[in-house]
């Protein structure tokens, strides 16, 4: 308990002289890059990154009348790539909200195993494979908190929705996502204040708050071989992991 106590003090002691020492004239000196750039009452920009897209299943355990049960899975991630606008509307000296509508480019591969299946059995009566591309529009709306600035660099957290809709082409296949989604988002970044311009890279995680499976699959009602996934599934969720560097 007394080392826990001595390792909390030392986090403690650190949080608190850190940002007395950011503040610290002698520390902070240094000649600054585009000195007067956050107090701009708005300012605009561009983003490039990578990002994968993964996607939860709930499964229903659905016993088809062949006796099989089905589950799926997304055993790897493929990168994607996403460009983006900025639109940064200041609030205060710490607080601001960022519209960054752009485009993903993405790819889901997914596994749909017959978890009855015996050991002999190959190809679709034990494993069927699906890929899953989408076209994003996205419209992410976020509030930024920044952090003191430091010489020419300022952390920051980032929070807030990002409605998505899927302009790529759908058509008939084992599973069938929803053309919209929401997403909810959070990240992190630092602003690098270079002599021309802003550069910032930032993580976010993305959330979808949605079932994002189409149930009602009017277009396999002939194929019962097909529709059999879709009806071993509960609920689908989407996931992202986005890498961007912004320049503003």
């Amino acid at each position: 308990m007394s080392r826990t106590l001595k390792i909390l003090s030392i986090i403690i002691a650190l949080a608190t002289v850190i940002p007395l020492s950011a503040g610290s004239p002698r520390l902070n000196n240094k000649i600054q890059n585009r000195p007067y750039a956050d107090l701009r009452p708005w300012h605009l920009g561009f983003s490039v990154g990578l990002h994968t897209q993964d996607i939860r299943f709930a499964h229903n355990g659905l016993v088809t009348e062949e006796g099989e049960t089905w589950f799926m899975e997304q055993p790897a991630f493929s990168p994607g790539f996403c460009v983006n606008g900025l639109f940064d509307l200041r609030l205060n000296d710490y607080f601001s909200v960022r519209f960054t509508p752009g485009m993903y480019f993405g790819n889901r591969e997914i596994s749909m195993i017959n978890t009855s299946a015996t050991e002999d059995a190959v190809g679709p009566e034990a494993r069927i494979k699906q890929n899953l591309k989408s076209t994003l529009v996205v419209l992410p709306l976020d509030i930024k908190f920044a952090a003191q600035r430091f010489r020419n660099c300022r952390p920051y957290l980032v929070g807030g929705v990002m409605p998505t809709i899927d302009v790529s082409k759908k058509r008939p296949d084992y599973i069938k996502l929803k053309s919209t989604d929401v997403f909810l988002e959070v990240g992190f970044g630092c602003d690098f204040y270079l002599p021309y311009f802003k550069f910032n890279p930032e993580i976010k995680f993305c959330f979808g708050l949605a079932d994002a499976l189409t149930h009602r699959r009017p277009d396999l009602v002939d194929d019962p071989g097909m529709m059999k996934i879709t009806n071993s599934l509960k609920r689908a969720t989407s996931q992202m992991v986005v890498l961007t560097f912004y320049f503003e």
